[in-house]
């Protein structure tokens, strides 16, 4: 197995469900943080959210993301407004999220066109793994990642 299909096993496995990740956005003059729930799958996290909020407007604007996950992965990507939960071509999507929030109906109202997902494509990141015994610089859009094991050179 190479070091990036170890990586995706290990990002399959611990954030393919409800997972808090820190979202950073920018307006073009200041940066914003925030903590979101996501489901992460095949390279993206999917965070459900409202088309109009604050987060969505400097997407549109700026599409370059930072995330910080409590569990040992930080990264930048792609933010991408994916539509309404309800369009079609979100119907495989949709499934999934409310499988993996618990609390989706609760926060949510599929009714409002608004109601959206936002797709955080990943384009690089740093998994560790042990405290830091293992880690795996990742190069998601190149589809490789380099090893680096005891704080030695990545390989």
């Amino acid at each position: 197995m190479s070091n990036y299909e170890k990586a995706m096993s290990i990002m399959a496995e611990r954030f393919g469900k409800d997972t808090l990740i820190a979202v950073a956005t920018t307006d073009g003059e200041r940066m914003y943080n925030r903590i979101v729930d996501a489901y992460y799958e095949n390279g993206s996290f999917y965070i459900s959210t409202h088309g109009l909020s604050n987060k969505m407007k400097q997407v549109e604007s700026n599409p370059e993301v930072a995330i910080c996950a409590v569990d040992w992965f930080s990264g930048h990507g792609n933010g991408k407004n994916l539509g309404w939960i309800l369009d079609p071509k979100n119907a495989e999507l949709r499934v999934k999220l409310r499988e993996a929030f618990v609390w989706f109906d609760d926060a949510n109202d599929e009714n409002d066109k608004n109601c959206s997902i936002l797709e955080i494509r990943l384009t690089e990141g740093m998994l560790i793994k042990d405290h830091h015994a293992v880690r795996y610089k990742i190069d998601f859009e190149n589809k490789s990642a380099l090893l680096s094991e005891n704080w030695g050179e990545f390989k």
